[in-house]
């Protein structure tokens, strides 16, 4: 036993795991087209991502062809796949998340790149980065709606709709991570940290600028600085007031990550406030229409609370105000978990780990807050 685990090698079984998966997917839908590629991969991934793409409805899957709704895709046969997020996409796309990771951890070994936690810093401006360029194809579906051509063609927009945007961003993050520890080793900067932030929020402000060029430029995407205002200056206040609180009540949550946690509490208190205000709040902002909740926690909340609560209440807080709550609370405790003793221990899988909890709050909440900004 002990032979086996020494000839164990975890990265190649890291790219096993990839190639395998993608082997099978394939071999699958080839052999079993109705029921791998129609009932699984097109209607739980391709079909709401074309259908997003498309800026329809839904899209419907029925003898091997598809078709594109605006409106009664409750009525319609075939296979249903509606834009946004399943039970099941989202343990997909949380599994494909920890694959990625996994593969970024092997590359950061490969490069003897050393791990602190103040890494989270220059990677903060790249998942701002992936956050907005999600809210490109949103602003390219509005202008599909409004003037029948989108900004970005489909299939093209695919690159940039979950889950296939995790891999578009993970690539180019690769490619700036590789150069900046070459031009590290090569002696050009003193550290490999500060060419791929700077890289980051070049990105990240490129991607924004062509937003905010589709507002100044078109009808289809408008400009609400009010509800960005609101979202980050209330985000800031509660993450200030957690951050305060838990200096002085339970000072052990910042013993592992020290400051660099800001950005975990920061990043969720924005997806909590973007939520919020965009699904309770649209009609005193002036947002053009409704939005609706797209994640499955999110809108388990939003109908729990909308069944529960009083009706009163509702029509004076909403109902999906719990959810900045949990976000908080959550953000907290994993800053708890992720203590000084297992990041000294383990500091390349702290690090990542905690990458992965700020992906995950920060990404759709940078896309949240900036969908409702531009009206998208």
């Amino acid at each position: 036993m002990d032979d086996l685990f020494d000839r164990f090698d975890p990265e190649r079984a890291w790219a096993a795991t990839v190639v395998g998966l993608a082997v099978a997917m394939v071999v699958g839908a080839l052999a079993f087209p109705r029921q791998v590629y129609d009932e699984f991969l097109w209607r739980y991934y391709w079909g709401p991502v074309a259908a997003d793409g498309k800026g329809a409805d839904c899209a419907v899957r029925e003898d091997g062809s598809t078709r594109f709704l605006d409106g009664g895709c409750d009525a319609a046969s075939g296979i249903v796949a509606e834009p946004g997020y399943t039970v099941v996409s989202t343990v997909s796309y949380a599994l494909l998340l920890v694959l990625l990771l996994a593969g970024v951890y092997f590359l950061i070994q490969r490069l003897e790149i050393e791990a602190k936690v103040t890494a989270l810093y220059p990677l903060f401006p790249w998942v701002i980065f992936g956050g907005a360029l999600r809210t490109v194809e949103d602003a390219s579906v509005a202008m599909l709606a409004e003037t029948g051509d989108p900004a970005l063609p489909f299939p093209w927009t695919a690159a940039i709709i979950s889950p296939f945007i995790y891999v578009t961003v993970f690539l180019l993050a690769v490619v700036a991570i590789v150069a900046s520890v070459r031009l590290e080793n090569t002696g050009r900067v003193d550290r490999w940290e500060r060419p791929f932030g700077a890289v980051g929020i070049a990105v990240a402000g490129i991607t924004i600028a062509s937003l905010a060029y589709l507002s100044a430029t078109t009808d289809a995407v408008g400009f609400n600085p009010l509800f960005f205002v609101a979202v980050v200056g209330g985000a800031t206040i509660a993450t200030a007031v957690v951050w305060v609180l838990t200096e002085r009540q339970w000072p052990v949550v910042h013993l592992g990550t020290g400051t660099a946690g800001v950005l975990i509490v920061w990043g969720h208190a924005i997806d909590g406030f973007a939520n919020v205000l965009s699904l309770d709040w649209a009609t005193e902002f002036g947002l053009p229409g409704q939005y609706e909740p797209k994640h499955v926690v999110n809108e388990a909340i939003h109908d729990t609370m909308a069944a529960n609560q009083p009706a009163a209440l509702s029509n004076a807080i909403g109902d999906t105000w719990p959810f900045i709550v949990v976000k908080l609370v959550a953000a907290v405790v994993v800053l708890w978990l992720f203590n000084d003793e297992i990041i000294e221990e383990s500091p390349r899988y702290a690090v990542l780990m905690l990458l992965a909890v700020l992906a995950v709050g920060l990404g759709p909440g940078t896309r949240d807050v900036l969908r409702a900004t531009f009206g998208i």
